[in-house]
């Protein structure tokens, strides 16, 4: 189970739940079910009403107040509220020049809302209707229902709010909903359904390496199911089909990323930027770039892009101040220019031919890395936050282009590109060990002295131990690093020590897999406690790998005795 709803009333807990938090802005009618402002604008002549099913917020009751909406009429879980609810809601809150309701294009949102009007209109309350149906992927001639209507309700709804705080009539709001509803698209896609709150399982399932393209936001499956591609091209190609659907006009357009509900803040500033440049290289400036999660689907993991393309006014009416729940961002009409990219320092190295230095361990190493990876973050997901395989990685890909641009041997690259580029507890930790190997390591790529050796990784358990505190036993890549230096010392004192490398491996190996019964004591790993138990250390099987790489290179006749990389990765 993977939501925490009350088992009854759900929706109107949640309700009383908002407004208890906006105790001075939203007040709640239990039966029928509607939250209401109660502090409108006094130039406002005409009432708002939105609503529909619950799992889309902050969609509707976030827009509840000054420079939104007057009521909100909320139903169950991606269901349509009943007439009787809109109908009671709008007489409450309809004001001398009427009602105007907000509806997404869905057929019971649209006869419950259809059938409040005509109760309305019986009442002599003056309505109108703005019908949003901005869904890209279900513009179709074949269907009688016509396109969804999904995240420009977001925009609809923030226009027609300032607009009608500035006094508009109900003709002229209804005229301006229709205007931007005709200028609005949208087009979503998911890689992982919403849980359902029924059967507690996800609506459906994708394949690994999937997407659906044109999810509905109840839910539905999209148009067609893709290869995931790259984000960026995911991006261009949804840029590519808006605009095609998009009404000729000025190059201006207000885009806005939005999150179905599992998809980060992290994530959707990233999308927003790759929406931005999209539009910019087609010569279409995004006045208003405004990443987020307005228009959920429970807890979808995906997200939509809406471009909507401007005409006079509209960025101002975006722009106005509002008293709402959600704090909608307002980004600059005139957005700063991103920073250029840091530039190598002037007298770095530049590589000549046959001038780099012997990169044998890199290489190797990192061909070690990437075999493992998966492995390692799986296993740093059960007692870390599972970044450390990708971290690692990641931060042997920035040594090797290091390597290949200055000319630098590979254990020099490893030490720069750990200390200076990778982040994290364990990168720069690794830089330090990578910073003492380096001075042991040939740069003729011949068999380093066990001496220098154990010299290096003796100095690089003293300088891990000086900045993190570890010992060993507590859980951490000390715990390979000191068997293996203890061992180097023992054979760089018996000129007898046969396959020195091999044995200080086999002792890295010895000290990372024993992690697997400890308690850890320091590192992200000793905040889940005994949950750490019985998964070795995602650090100390790096340092190991390290060890056998340096064994596999240069005591080929004895390396053999270590196990693969992939058998000491995975879980017991």
């Amino acid at each position: 189970m993977s939501h925490f709803l009350p088992e009854t009333d759900p929706v109107l807990t949640a309700a009383r739940g908002l407004a208890l938090t906006h105790s001075g802005m939203i007040e709640v009618n239990a039966s029928p079910l509607y939250l209401r402002a109660r502090d409108a604008d006094p130039a406002r002549t005409v009432a708002l009403v939105s609503g529909g099913g619950s799992g889309h917020e902050p969609l509707h009751t976030g827009l509840l107040g000054r420079g939104g909406l007057d009521a909100v009429c909320p139903g169950e879980v991606f269901a349509s509220p009943h007439n009787r609810q809109i109908y009671e809601a709008s007489a409450a809150a309809a004001k001398s020049g009427g009602v105007l309701h907000i509806v997404k294009n869905y057929t019971g949102d649209v006869i419950n809302f259809q059938i409040a009007a005509e109760r309305l209109r019986h009442d002599g309350i003056p309505v109108a209707t703005v019908l949003v149906d901005d869904d890209l992927a279900t513009d179709s001639a074949d269907a009688a229902t016509g396109r969804r209507g999904t995240a420009a309700t977001v925009v609809v709804e923030k226009l027609l709010g300032a607009a009608a705080d500035q006094g508009a009539t109900l003709e002229e709001l209804a005229d301006l909903g229709r205007r931007v509803v005709a200028r609005s698209r949208s087009i979503a896609v998911a890689a992982r359904a919403q849980t359902s709150p029924t059967t507690l399982n996800p609506a459906f399932t994708l394949d690994e390496g999937t997407l659906d393209y044109g999810v509905g936001i109840h839910g539905e499956r999209g148009t067609r199911t893709i290869a995931r591609p790259a984000v960026g091209d995911l991006v261009r190609r949804m840029t590519d089909d808006l605009l095609d659907a998009l009404p000729d006009g000025p190059g201006e357009v207000l885009a806005l990323v939005n999150g179905l509900g599992a998809t980060t803040e992290l994530e959707l500033n990233a999308i927003g930027v790759l929406l931005h440049d999209e539009l910019t290289a087609r010569g279409i400036r995004p006045v208003l770039t405004v990443p987020g999660t307005f228009t959920a689907a429970l807890d979808m993991a995906g997200f939509s892009l809406t471009l909507t393309r401007l005409e006079d006014g509209w960025a101002d009416l975006w722009l106005a101040p509002t008293r709402t729940p959600l704090v909608l961002p307002r980004p600059s009409l005139a957005p700063e220019p991103a920073t250029p990219a840091a530039q190598e320092p002037a007298d770095s190295p530049v590589r000549t031919p046959g001038s780099s230095g012997d990169r044998t361990l890199l290489d190797r190493y990192a061909l070690t890395v990437t075999q493992v990876r998966d492995n390692l973050t799986k296993l740093d997901q059960l007692v870390g936050d599972g970044d450390f395989g990708d971290n690692l990685a990641g931060g042997v890909r920035r040594a090797v282009k290091r390597a290949d641009e200055r000319g630098l041997d590979g254990t020099t690259a490893l030490a720069e590109a750990f200390l200076n580029d990778v982040g994290g507890t364990s990168g720069p930790l690794f830089g330090l060990l990578f910073q003492q190997l380096a001075t042991a390591v040939r740069a003729d790529g011949s068999a380093p002295s066990v001496d220098a050796l154990a010299r290096a990784a003796e100095a690089g358990h003293a300088a891990i131990h000086r900045v993190g505190g570890a010992v060993p036993g507590d859980c951490t890549l000390v715990d390979a690093l000191a068997p293996a230096a203890e061992s180097l010392a023992a054979a760089a004192g018996n000129p007898d020590a046969d396959a020195p490398l091999t044995e200080a491996a086999q002792a890295a190996i010895r000290g990372a897999l024993g992690t697997a019964s400890l308690r850890p004591r320091r590192g992200r790993a000793s905040y889940v406690g005994d949950h750490a138990l019985g998964v070795p250390d995602p650090g100390a099987l790096a340092v190991a790998l390290l060890f056998m790489a340096l064994a596999d290179i240069h005591e080929p006749a004895t390396a053999p005795r270590l196990p693969a990389p992939g058998h000491i990765t995975v879980l017991p």
